[in-house]
């Protein structure tokens, strides 16, 4: 199968400037990302069905179907700006689809072009759910998934005690973060507030704007409920998956698989 057919210049450079204010944030995201599709691969062969969730952008797709041609992937999101660079950016691609979803219906999963999944990947986008959501929606998750299946949520995953490492680690990044921010680096709110003056996506990010609240007033994940690895390995678990663990952890994220 060919490979990822290339986007519009104009999304290719939504893509390359979300990618890098994401690093800004995250500077071993690549490296996730390896882990999570070596996982796949280890797990579920090169050529699955991949529910890409709380997509944004598409960046899980996107690298999926560069390494596996065979791949396909549905992505789901809820936020209409990110959902038209994603759209945008695979509209020649016939290996991704996405659907507009909210993660917080009971009924998401009927709006699903399929009823399994060989692999559900997720990443820096589900730390906005607090627990008894998180724990719902593994259920979900495990009912996608046949036996085999597996999950991965690469996530912000704190573990609070160690807090004279955590306090070392978030000075270190702070400066970090103010150097590159100092030498031009985009943060969340200057990305959303370059986002809403392109008179291409202007109407859209509004919407998000008035739906979801406007990001580019500030960090608006401050008080977001986070919990460290061994609390989603074992609501994983406890929602019907037959193990799960972190595989890739940093100070401050992890990665959990889960498998059915």
């Amino acid at each position: 199968m060919a490979d990822t057919v290339a986007a519009a210049p104009h999304w290719t450079a939504w893509q390359d400037s979300w990618d890098r204010q994401q690093e800004w944030y995250l500077p071993d995201r690549e490296e996730r990302f390896r882990v999570m599709l070596d996982s796949v691969e280890a797990l579920v062969g090169p050529e699955p069905r991949v529910l890409d969730l709380a997509c944004g952008t598409g960046s899980i797709s996107a690298r999926l179907l560069r390494r596996f041609p065979g791949a396909t992937s549905v992505g789901v999101d809820r936020d209409p700006a990110l959902l038209a660079i994603a759209r945008g950016s695979f509209a020649a691609e016939p290996r991704v689809r996405f659907v507009t979803v909210d993660l917080l219906d009971p009924r998401w999963t009927e709006a699903l072009p399929h009823s399994s999944y060989d692999a559900v990947l997720t990443a820096t986008a589900l730390h906005w759910m607090d627990g008894a959501a998180l724990r719902t929606l593994y259920g979900q998750l495990a009912r996608l998934l046949p036996d085999g299946g597996v999950f991965l949520n690469a996530d912000h995953m704190p573990d609070e005690s160690t807090p004279r490492l955590n306090a070392a680690e978030r000075s270190y990044r702070r400066a970090a973060r103010q150097r590159a921010k100092d030498a031009g680096a985009q943060d969340w709110a200057d990305w959303w507030r370059a986002l809403a003056a392109d008179p291409a996506l202007a109407e859209v990010t509004a919407e998000r704007f008035a739906r979801y609240g406007d990001p580019s007033a500030g960090d608006d994940h401050g008080d977001d409920p986070m919990y460290p690895p061994a609390w989603h390995a074992a609501a994983l678990r406890e929602a019907g998956f037959d193990e799960a663990r972190a595989v890739w952890c940093s100070v401050t994220d992890g990665l959990v698989l889960a498998l059915k």
